[in-house]
């Protein structure tokens, strides 16, 4: 999975509320607001989301989580430990540890 850099994606988040504020400010200002969704669609591109919203929490998330947990939170699956990973044990092993 390829991510943007940091710097990048704190860029247009920040850009990206910049937006969100003068448009809530001007609502009836088609420049501003057309400016915002702009800026909502590329943060929705960075990050991967749909919506300008998840884009954005997604970004706040990603700025302040380490690179690792970042990308175990995104796979839904929790952090196994490496005797998790190995799978039960073989017929020979159980025999091993019991002296059997």
């Amino acid at each position: 999975m390829l991510l943007p850099a940091k710097a990048e994606v704190a860029r247009h988040l920040r850009r990206y509320r910049m937006w969100e504020r003068a448009m809530l400010a001007r609502p009836d200002d088609r420049g501003v607001r057309s400016t915002f969704e702009d800026s909502g669609y590329t943060l929705c591109v960075l990050m991967g989301k749909r919506c300008a919203r998840e884009a954005a929490d997604a970004a706040e998330r990603y700025l302040r989580t380490p690179l690792v947990t970042y990308l175990r939170e995104q796979s839904g699956r929790p952090h196994r430990s490496a005797a998790a990973r190995r799978g039960p044990p073989t017929t020979t092993e159980r025999h091993t540890r019991t002296g059997r």
